[in-house]
């Protein structure tokens, strides 16, 4: 299920968030899914820069992200 759905560019985005914490670091990390809902079904996963100390904290920042951050990293990787 997507957490967030943006339009881009004539173009209909699911995102989805997850947390990711790399061997010997104390943050957790956020990965951003993009997955197309169009016929082609291009998909990628991006790095966003923002940790916190637990899954928890993590998910309540990326709940404050806005359309607008997310379609910018949606744009950056299409280029």
């Amino acid at each position: 299920m997507a957490w967030r759905v943006l339009e881009h560019a004539d173009s209909i985005w699911k995102v989805t968030c997850a947390a990711e914490r790399p061997p010997h670091a104390e943050a957790w990390r956020l990965v951003l899914s993009f997955r197309s809902a169009e016929r082609h079904r291009r998909a990628f996963w991006a790095a966003y820069p923002l940790e916190a100390d637990s899954k928890a904290a993590l998910f309540h920042q990326a709940d404050r992200l806005s359309d607008e951050a997310l379609a910018a990293v949606l744009t950056e990787r299409l280029r």
